[in-house]
């Protein structure tokens, strides 16, 4: 669950549910401080880091020096080339690891459709050139990105190790949610895989041990 840290009962809430919900702090205005007390009380992730929080400012720096700095939080990542700059996404994984750190589409209704005008729910999106802004705005209003691309930006587009985006886009957030089962290559674990190519793109996927097919 996202919560704004800085609402009215979301630090008691996170207080009182936070052994049975993963509470991710995001879509905030929340200072540094209260990123840091509702951590303490029980919060464990960041939604999409640096999007829709405070910036990072070098006399104020807020809750993304909180989040970055902060061992007991992993932090979700947009690898689209518009939510993130390169060295911004560099800087988060020199401070927080791989171990720390998630690939997350934030993908919108639009994902794997063509450029138009398309309305969902309570919101009208334009979407050029595959990035998605609110109609008329230049805020971004998610995005059509899907995870196999994120994975891909991040070996060829940054220059991060195979290894680590593996375990950026599957094993991290595996380990968040308590599914030891998933995200790791072990005997015993749940199969579920995707068999790159040379070019890094999705070959072949396995779903529980079964190769997918068009029809699943």
């Amino acid at each position: 669950m996202t919560i704004a840290p800085e609402l009215p009962g979301a630090l008691d809430l996170i207080r009182d549910y936070g052994g049975e919900v993963v509470f991710c702090l995001g879509h905030t205005d929340a200072t540094g401080t209260l990123f840091r007390e509702a951590t303490a009380l029980g919060a464990r992730a960041v939604t999409h880091l640096f999007n829709a929080m405070p910036p990072l400012h070098h006399r104020d720096p807020g809750p993304v020096a909180a989040a970055l700095l902060d061992p007991r939080l992993s932090c979700e990542l947009i690898l689209d080339g518009h939510h993130l700059a390169d060295d911004t996404v560099r800087l988060a994984h020199r401070l927080a690891g791989p171990g720390r750190l998630m690939l997350v589409s934030d993908a919108m209704p639009a994902a794997g459709l063509s450029d138009g005008t398309y309305r969902f729910a309570d919101r009208v999106v334009t979407v050029e050139a595959g990035v998605a802004h609110l109609h008329g705005t230049s805020t971004l209003a998610g995005s059509t990105l899907f995870v196999a691309e994120a994975f891909r930006r991040a070996v060829d587009g940054i220059g991060l190790p195979v290894t680590d985006a593996v375990r950026m886009a599957a094993t991290t957030a595996a380990e968040l949610y308590g599914l030891s089962d998933r995200g790791v290559l072990r005997a015993g674990a749940r199969a579920d895989l995707v068999e790159l190519g040379e070019d890094l793109r999705p070959a072949r996927v396995w779903l529980a041990g079964r190769v997918a097919d068009r029809a699943v």
